[in-house]
């Protein structure tokens, strides 16, 4: 950016028309507080769901590390 320059160069990004119906909805307080009610029951479902497949995935890469050992233990013994 040029020395003394606030906005970035280019074209401005075009607003879609969800983002406008959106922004309308919560310039009133019901709304907003209503839309606020959304972190208590919508974001740590999402955050449970996402620490479950992150010990999912560290159980199967353990259940994978098993069977490679017995693996290379069978072939050394044969």
């Amino acid at each position: 950016m040029a020395p003394g320059r606030t906005e970035p160069r280019g074209r401005r990004p075009r607003v879609s028309a969800l983002v406008v119906a959106m922004r309308d909805r919560l310039k009133e307080a019901a709304n907003r507080k209503l839309y606020g009610m959304r972190q208590s029951s919508v974001e740590p479902v999402l955050g449970q769901i996402k620490q479950i497949r992150e010990k999912v995935r560290s159980e199967w890469q353990l259940i994978c590390l098993t069977h490679n050992l017995l693996k290379l233990f069978r072939h050394q013994t044969a």
